[in-house]
């Protein structure tokens, strides 16, 4: 869990070493080194059933909190952002920017596991970000669709990152020392297969 919350194990060692590289020489954040999957949100408090209102609510509660969660440089600016497409009336739940990517991120909360309709949905609200809110001299806007859970080769064929969306889980609940050892220990394996097989392409391993 640890491995895949940096957000680096979506892409080859060489490319992550390469965005890191970057990172020092220009201080240049890409949204691969800012969004992390899941996101744990067990202060909001929830327990039992509840609905997405409810995690709406208690995330503009603790708004601090929660941006401290997202990491640093996101700012708050909206909720139920309105979004009007000819005679319809859309509402965006939560409306960010972020001060290093100079993007505007807008932040969808699904109750549930990702659909992949949710996918139109948010790229109708990054159009209209884009031709409506965007300033000059920023780059287009990012969606994050925080979900309880998500099919990652449902994700994959839909090439989200392409449409500048990145889909994450979040846990309302942290898990069981039990639970957290056994993604760690997954997450250990994968990183080890993944290092074997660069040697075996003669990539190289990364430094950092």
């Amino acid at each position: 869990m640890l491995f895949e919350r940096t957000g680096l194990s979506k892409k080859p060692s060489e490319l992550a070493h390469q965005e890191l590289k970057a990172l020092r020489a220009e201080d240049r954040l890409t949204p691969d080194l800012i969004f992390r999957d899941p996101y744990f949100l067990d202060f909001l408090g929830l327990k039992g059933a509840f609905h997405e209102k409810d995690v709406e609510a208690a995330i503009l509660r603790d708004m601090e909190a929660f941006i401290l969660e997202l990491g640093t440089g996101f700012t708050f600016m909206a909720r139920q952002k309105r979004i009007q497409v000819g005679k319809k009336d859309y509402y965006l739940d939560l409306l960010f920017y972020h001060r290093k990517l100079k993007r505007l991120i807008a932040i969808e909360l699904k109750l549930g596991e990702f659909k992949p309709e949710h996918k139109g949905q948010m790229e109708l609200y990054l159009r209209w970000l884009e031709k409506h809110e965007q300033q000059p001299g920023e780059d287009p806007p990012i969606g994050l669709i925080l979900c309880a859970g998500k099919d990652h080769e449902e994700i994959e064929l839909l090439r989200l990152d392409k449409s500048g969306i990145r889909v994450a889980q979040y846990l309302t609940e942290l898990p069981s020392r039990k639970v957290l050892q056994k993604k760690l220990h997954e997450a250990i394996h994968v990183a080890r297969e993944r290092l074997a097989l660069n040697a075996k392409r003669g990539l190289p391993r990364p430094r950092d």
